[in-house]
């Protein structure tokens, strides 16, 4: 008996290559963050954010600064960069300029070299100095002082990230903040650049 015809294979079409884009070229942009910008693009309650200021597609912070505080904010394209300024395994200085209510006692300064105590746990030694009154752009709005109550200006280095911690630290000890502004990560500062400009940097560090 004859056998039934083999049925004959279907081909398949060769499946197409598509090319794949090349990568964006590395970026890390440097920002003076004003005063009640919020550390994203978008916010639905139309708050100001960074898209007022960066127009560049594709970057995003690397690491935060709160809506409250001002001053060196760095974004960047690049994960492996991103991850190099904002993770405190780095353990990468970050310099803040500090206006405090009261006067800073040594004991005070001395308490915030060696660790604060606070309700995450203690904090890791900081560098903390008094400075004289820094020269800054003025804050819009401005700070609202109280005549009676004294103060002055500090200059702390950390090297965490722990969320408001500045701001934690000095009310710990006594010295409640009024005004904070990021003035260096690492080897980056704020370099003369005014609240709201931006300056292209190298990306690598």
């Amino acid at each position: 008996m004859p056998r039934p015809p083999r049925p004959s294979a279907t081909r398949r079409p060769a499946p197409r290559r598509v090319a794949k884009a090349p990568p964006a070229e590395p970026r890390l942009i440097m920002l003076n963050k004003p005063f009640d910008v919020l550390t994203q693009f978008n916010d639905e309650q139309g708050r100001a954010t960074l898209k007022d200021f960066v127009d560049v597609p594709g970057v995003y912070p690397a690491g935060r600064l709160d809506r409250d505080s001002e001053g060196l904010l760095l974004l960047t394209n690049d994960g492996r960069l991103q991850a190099r300024i904002a993770d405190p395994k780095h353990k990468l200085a970050k310099t803040y300029w500090v206006q405090v209510e009261g006067e800073p006692s040594e004991e005070q300064l001395r308490q915030l070299r060696e660790g604060v105590q606070l309700n995450d746990g203690p904090t890791l030694p900081a560098e903390a100095r008094q400075l004289a009154e820094p020269q800054l752009w003025e804050r819009n709005p401005p700070v609202r002082f109280r005549k009676s109550v004294p103060t002055a200006w500090l200059e702390l280095v950390i090297r965490e990230g722990r969320n408001r911690q500045v701001r934690r630290m000095t009310a710990a000890v006594g010295l409640p903040t009024l005004r904070l502004v990021r003035v260096r990560i690492g080897p980056w500062s704020l370099d003369g650049l005014q609240p709201g400009q931006w300056r292209e940097l190298e990306p690598q560090l």
